[in-house]
């Protein structure tokens, strides 16, 4: 394990610094019709980005600007909001983000919501500036986005991510992480659905704080390395429980986007076959590695070998991630009085 713990440095130490962990949020928008020429436009943008390249959202001809945009810092994002009149109805307009400057190759999400009650939501690809407003979505369009939305949720949550890193580490041989793993993500799976279908609701700022704190338990449990406790012994229990906690956090971000009602099961899917995707793909990345680096070690001098095995980098790993967590449950907490 020691090869893992050396990648799990080499990933996160870098990558999920306080002020990374948010810088890669996409851009929000949401466009609501209060009458079939109606239409409010709202959008969000991360407040990492400069207010001078905060883009602006045009629609096609057809469609004119009733008021100016106002833009307001609330929280770490800047909003803005737009109303327009439309002389028919909004679908097979273009909607289009206007950049005033270099575009900071964020993906977009777009969510519509008609007279009638339809939802229909779309993706921009980072580089991507246009998109045409369907009359209806159809299944495959859904599908793609929803899954694309699934895999760009748990690679820019570093959370995740550095709790799935730590349950390797304690779990250690490939069928106890397996078991562990799968675990976690029927758990998360579970409180997924049941909080994007209104059926069991948390209050979100809770959960992201006790996601954070999961990070350091099981950051504590690693550097102390005491293969006796209920975490070393089955680590499956400790993964499924929190794990029914972080499938609250997945869900606020389909609960923002929102599901489109007539494509509704497919969408749920595939945002959570999505994040199984980049969840899988992160775990074989790191055997990956320790399969080619013991390979590689092989061919290593002796001293080099030595060295690099008698380094304290379980140590390191832990105090690393647990002290981001650590930052991150606090820095979660105080937002409770924000």
């Amino acid at each position: 394990m020691k090869v893992t713990q050396i990648l799990v440095i080499a990933f996160f130490v870098t990558a999920s610094s306080p002020t990374l962990s948010h810088d890669l949020r996409p851009i929000f928008i949401d466009a609501s019709q209060n009458s079939a020429q109606s239409l409010i436009v709202r959008w969000k943008v991360p407040s990492t980005v400069p207010r001078g390249q905060i883009p602006m959202v045009s629609l096609s001809d057809g469609c004119q600007p009733e008021t100016e945009p106002q833009i307001a810092l609330r929280g770490d994002n800047y909003q803005t909001e737009q109303t327009y009149q439309c002389v028919d109805d909004v679908t097979g307009k273009i909607l289009s983000l206007v950049f005033p400057g270099s575009n900071p190759s964020l993906t977009t999400v777009i969510r519509v919501k008609t007279h009638d009650g339809q939802l229909i939501s779309g993706l921009l690809a980072p580089g991507e500036l246009s998109w045409e407003i369907p009359e209806a979505p159809e299944r495959w369009e859904v599908a793609k986005n929803y899954t694309k939305l699934g895999l760009d949720h748990i690679w820019l949550g570093w959370d995740h991510l550095m709790f799935v890193a730590l349950l390797i580490l304690i779990a250690r041989t490939g069928k106890r992480t397996l078991i562990t793993v799968t675990g976690f993500t029927l758990a998360h799976s579970l409180t997924l659905a049941l909080s994007t279908l209104d059926i069991l609701s948390i209050p979100i700022p809770a959960v992201e704080a006790i996601i954070a704190l999961s990070i350091v338990f099981l950051a504590t449990e690693v550097a102390r390395a005491n293969k006796t406790t209920l975490t070393y012994r089955h680590p499956v229990l400790v993964s499924s429980s929190f794990g029914l906690l972080h499938g609250f956090g997945f869900a606020s971000v389909l609960r923002e986007v929102g599901l489109p009602t007539t494509e509704l099961p497919t969408a749920l899917l595939f945002f959570n076959l999505g994040v199984e995707i980049g969840q899988i793909i992160f775990v074989l990345v790191i055997f990956g590695t320790i399969i080619l680096t013991h390979v590689t070690r092989t061919k290593m001098n002796s001293q080099t070998a030595f060295s690099l095995s008698k380094a304290r980098v379980g140590t390191m790993t832990a105090y690393s991630l647990g002290s981001v967590a650590t930052f991150w449950t606090i820095e979660r907490v105080l937002i409770f009085w924000a």
